[in-house]
């Protein structure tokens, strides 16, 4: 195991650029900051919206509620991000929503000026927002990122085009010969005021808790949980505490709470199952913001080097892989090593391989829930030395080759599953 000093500045930039707070499920946010963006431009609020998302980020847009609206699905989060988004906030956009836009935009859906179809484009992540009034039109394309803009065009003319060979749209980083252990070391030996950043993260997603607590959104698992250890039906443990305050998190998140995430890879939720564990661990244990601070980036650090191989939307639901940065970060709160790191997140790809993106919907927090869970159990076997072995199905001896298998059956045979996966969801809506 070899300490990788030379990737330290790539892995501070991957963790800025990946760990950003987002307000709302980043799928419909995309195609709301595309309409923001859009609206600046045509510099009118447009009398009509036509929108194209590629296929996966329909599936992922469809089913969600879009923060301050209390509604569900893409064509209220491209109303009012035209009508009061902030083309400036990337993915916070609606963070400055008032009732009269909302209901402006609840006007627009009801009138039957938003329309929103697939686009048969090759980009997994992509959304594009034309607007119009009168003659006049904007277009606006953001492609394979959130907030990565594309193509502006107004009136038939091009006003912006991303040059494809400049590599600018390209993040800073690079994580290219990296390793769980070059991630491991960076957490826990990286200068303490270079990091202590990552504790916003806990305070972010720890108010999103609270208020999914609260049983006012999505599914209020973390709310019926809380019910039922007041009932004797669940016991007070840490490993309940753990897998409750992790769905609540999620519940306002994908309810529709106007509070920000502090998101990983681009979703909230893996933002959320990559700090709240750790957090109620790092709270049940009394340790100081240091602590805190290196458990975070261990956790959030491991979660962008496992997503890094993906794709950036695929049927495998990237909640359990970020919950595996999560078991390194307890593991290692609990007193761990790299090797106890090692074999928990192991026994997490024997446990949760396979499970599927179904798209975003308040269902999220169930898979919030059994990821967290899945994360603890790992923790407490490899603690006890032991571990889902090479011998057993994807895992191998190494957890480096255990992350490649997991991330290759994602990036190979699962591509079929999404596409199975998209056209069930479709054909309940025709």
């Amino acid at each position: 195991m070899t300490p990788q000093p030379f990737l330290w500045t790539d892995f501070l930039k991957a963790i800025k650029h990946e760990v950003v707070p987002a307000l709302g499920c980043t799928e419909p946010i995309s195609l709301a900051l595309a309409s923001a963006i859009a609206a600046r431009q045509l510099g009118a609020a447009p009398e009509r919206i036509e929108a194209k998302v590629s296929a996966n980020l329909m599936k992922n847009g469809m089913g969600v509620t879009v923060p301050g609206t209390g509604m569900v699905g893409l064509p209220i989060a491209a109303a009012v991000g035209a009508l009061g988004g902030d083309p400036d906030a990337g993915l916070e956009v609606l963070r400055k929503l008032t009732p009269e836009v909302v209901a402006a935009g609840k006007r627009m859906l009801e009138e039957k000026k938003v329309v929103v179809s697939i686009a048969a484009v090759p980009h997994i992540l992509y959304s594009d927002a034309r607007l119009s009034k009168g003659d006049d039109w904007v277009r606006v394309c953001i492609a394979d990122s959130h907030t990565n803009v594309v193509l502006i065009e107004k009136n038939g003319e091009v006003v912006f085009k991303a040059d494809p060979s400049s590599g600018s749209n390209a993040p800073d980083y690079s994580l290219e010969g990296a390793t769980a252990y070059g991630v491991f070391d960076y957490a826990v030996s990286a200068p303490f005021e270079e990091i202590a950043f990552i504790l916003d993260a806990a305070r972010m997603n720890a108010d999103l808790a609270q208020a999914g607590m609260g049983g006012d959104f999505g599914l209020h698992i973390g709310a019926t949980m809380r019910r039922n250890v007041d009932l004797g039906l669940l016991s007070d443990d840490l490993q309940t505490r753990v897998v409750m305050h992790s769905a609540a998190s999620s519940d306002a998140r994908m309810g529709g709470a106007t509070l920000p995430a502090m998101s990983n890879s681009g979703s909230g939720n893996q933002g959320i199952v990559a700090t709240m564990p750790v957090v109620v661990v790092a709270r049940h244990l009394k340790v100081d913001d240091e602590k805190l601070a290196r458990a975070l980036i261990l956790s959030h650090l491991m979660a962008i080097y496992i997503h890094n191989k993906l794709p950036k939307l695929s049927a495998l639901c990237a909640v359990t892989t970020a919950a595996m940065g999560a078991a390194a970060g307890m593991a290692w709160l609990f007193g761990g090593n790299f090797k106890t790191v090692s074999m928990s997140i192991c026994s997490m790809i024997g446990d949760l391989a396979g499970m599927i993106c179904d798209g975003a919907s308040n269902s999220c927090a169930m898979k919030v829930s059994t990821s967290a869970s899945s994360a603890y159990k790992a923790v407490l076997m490899a603690l006890d030395n032991s571990r889902v072995t090479g011998a057993e199905g994807i895992v191998s001896d190494s957890v480096d080759q255990s992350i490649a298998n997991l991330c290759a059956l994602a990036s190979g045979s699962m591509v079929h599953t999404d596409k199975q996966i998209i056209e069930i969801i479709m054909s309940k809506h025709c």
